[in-house]
């Protein structure tokens, strides 16, 4: 099988790129602009583990004749599509620069996926497409009435492209709502990656609201357990969303407690109002992926962060700046 992994040397990206080696797939190639969103000595040290064993095309989704001519000469027989601007609180500082990668980028894809046959595509979503929902546990099926910030109003246009080309092109797409991923090689902006890098180096982190909001944190070995699944998903509907989830909630309150542990430190805490555009709570149900992708996410939050602190450490001790 020949697979094409947009964003390969991200987090999610690299360990879906390592997950298919080992498995034995024929042909790995990466697309990836290794962009300045954070360090890209991280992502260039991702993929050194791997470099040799692939086929690197780095470049941008927005650049609709690169994206073309990468489909032209892979002629991929799958996509998995992970390349995105992420962040919500960023979106909403720079909401055209989202428009563009990920609304632009997903269509670049899309049309070259079309151009040249390829019939098998899955989408990373977020679970931040269920905007501020009353009912918990969130479940594929609830109605998507209010997104809340730029960044999940891109991945529900994603989803819907997908839709689109699904039944107009006979693409099988399969949507997949992430849940708070987190693990090593964890995006340096995030929380947990924040947090034991503050916590550290003795400085304050910023603590938005009492502390009670609640994710539902996916560690990342389950996660590319349930993008394997969906890319061995050959039966369903031709476009079908799954949620992708740890099964479990963890305050903000719990979360720092945990990282203190893990880092063997007590943060100091500085503490600041909401934030717009975050949602209090995110909960998977993930019967559906259970059922249909085999999904079984097994990591608890308290044996997955002390493994990102482990890595964090590493990296630091061989001078990667990690910001």
């Amino acid at each position: 099988m020949n697979i094409l992994v947009t964003g390969g040397a991200g987090f999610i990206g690299s360990h879906t790129v390592e997950r298919l080696l080992q498995g034995g797939t024929d042909q790995v190639s990466i697309l990836d602009d290794f962009n300045d969103y954070y360090n890209p000595a991280i992502k260039r040290a991702n993929v050194s583990h791997f470099a040799d064993r692939v086929t690197i095309h780095e470049g941008a989704l927005t650049d609709s004749a690169f994206v073309q001519k990468v489909f032209a000469e892979g002629r991929f027989d799958a996509v998995i599509h992970l390349a995105a601007r992420a962040g919500v609180r960023p979106s909403i500082e720079k909401p055209e620069l989202y428009i563009d990668t990920n609304i632009k980028g997903t269509f670049n894809l899309l049309e070259a996926a079309k151009a040249t046959g390829c019939r098998h595509l899955v989408f990373a979503s977020s679970s931040s497409v269920y905007g501020v929902n009353k009912k918990v546990p969130f479940a594929e099926a609830d109605p998507i009435l209010q997104t809340i910030s730029p960044y999940a109003m891109t991945k529900m246009a994603g989803e819907q492209m997908c839709s689109n080309y699904s039944h107009l092109f006979g693409i099988k797409t399969v949507c997949l709502r992430f849940f708070t991923v987190y693990g090593p090689r964890q995006r340096p902006d995030l929380a947990i990656s924040k947090f034991t890098r503050l916590i550290e180096e003795g400085k304050a982190i910023d603590k938005y609201g009492d502390g009670s909001t609640m994710r539902d944190y996916t560690f990342i070995s389950d996660i590319v357990d349930g993008i394997i699944g969906a890319l061995n998903y050959r039966s369903g509907p031709i476009c079908d969303i799954f949620n992708l989830g740890g099964s479990q909630t963890v305050t903000l309150n719990d979360l720092i407690s945990t990282i203190e542990e893990a880092v063997g430190k007590k943060a100091q805490i500085h503490q600041l109002p909401e934030q717009p555009g975050d949602v209090p709570l995110t909960s998977a149900d993930v019967s559906k992926a259970q059922a249909l992708l085999q999904f079984r996410p097994k990591t608890t939050i308290a044996e997955g962060v002390p493994e990102y602190v482990a890595w964090f450490r590493q990296m630091r001790d061989q001078g990667v700046v990690m910001c």
